[in-house]
């Protein structure tokens, strides 16, 4: 019996200090930053001067919505609806079509599928770094380009223009993100069965009704998981943006991601937990919509 007893105990002993890693990582890594980060939002914490941290409520949230000349944070806010937006509209669009035509094997499709998922693989900030050369006002070859063909005169400066600089983040930001649509909806039509169209050609259904019949109701779950995932991942992807403008000029190009990077740079990490705080309860919100539209395509299947 005492030998059973320590053999449990150990058995116990070594369980626990394999699980332990596992439980004192995410609490050490992520919940504890975490929970720091959202009780800053309620103070002055300025490192700029460290002797007067204190609580200040709602203050840094007041700040933020605060309606004043010096105030960029609701232009901010318009910036990522339409960072977040017309990018995930394009890349959805042009990767569903990419996918359609990807649907049925030929020959070369492995090495075309393999040069549309180049850009995934890539880093988002080295993308930011060549598409800010390409875009370059003196040197880039987009310039080049638009002028051969005679759409502009004379070469623009689109990273250095208010009126330019977000969408031609958007530009780069779409081309990044098109292979992941492409590469998923791919996957998921090559799961459906071919005895369902034809059936539908049997009944002499259109190519629309058998888009709007069969296609979409069999890869709904994969279209709603992919535009979820894409709106976290485009709602929190600064890096383009910060490596082709930095936020510039003016902030003319800033999201609410790199809006928070440029405060917590100038060290008033106060405000910047409170645009953190705000891009989470955005990101819940999100996700909640994202089950309920899930649980209602699932009732309707």
């Amino acid at each position: 019996m005492k030998q059973t007893s320590k053999l449990k105990m150990r058995r116990a002993r070594f369980i626990f200090i394999m699980v332990l890693p596992a439980i004192l990582f995410p609490m050490i890594f992520t919940y504890y930053p975490m929970i720091k980060g959202s009780l800053m939002a309620f103070q002055s914490y300025n490192l700029m001067n460290v002797k007067n941290i204190k609580w200040v409520g709602l203050d840094n949230f007041s700040k933020l919505f605060a309606h004043n000349t010096s105030n960029t944070f609701y232009s901010t806010m318009l910036n990522t609806v339409k960072w977040v937006g017309i990018s995930l509209f394009v890349q959805f669009t042009v990767g569903f079509a990419m996918a359609l035509l990807l649907k049925k094997k030929f020959k070369g499709s492995g090495l075309y599928q393999g040069l549309i998922f180049f850009p995934w693989a890539v880093s988002g900030f080295i993308i930011g770094i060549m598409w800010r050369w390409m875009f370059n006002g003196t040197s880039g070859v987009i310039n080049d380009l638009l002028m051969r063909i005679h759409l502009i005169g004379q070469p623009v400066g689109w990273l250095a223009s208010k009126n330019t600089a977000l969408y031609s983040c958007i530009i780069a930001n779409i081309w990044y993100g098109i292979p992941f649509f492409t590469i998923m909806i791919t996957a998921a039509l090559r799961g459906v069965s071919e005895d369902l169209y034809e059936a539908a050609d049997v009944d002499g259904a259109s190519p629309y009704q058998k888009f709007t019949s069969i296609t979409v109701p069999c890869i709904r779950s994969v279209l709603l998981l992919t535009v979820l995932l894409r709106v976290i991942w485009i709602f929190n992807f600064p890096d383009l943006i910060y490596s082709m403008t930095q936020g510039g000029p003016a902030g003319s190009s800033n999201i609410i991601t790199s809006y928070m990077m440029q405060l917590v740079q100038s060290l008033d990490y106060g405000l910047a937990s409170a645009v953190g705080v705000l891009c989470i309860l955005f990101l819940i919100v999100f996700a909640a919509i994202y089950l309920v539209a899930a649980k209602y395509t699932d009732e309707e299947a």
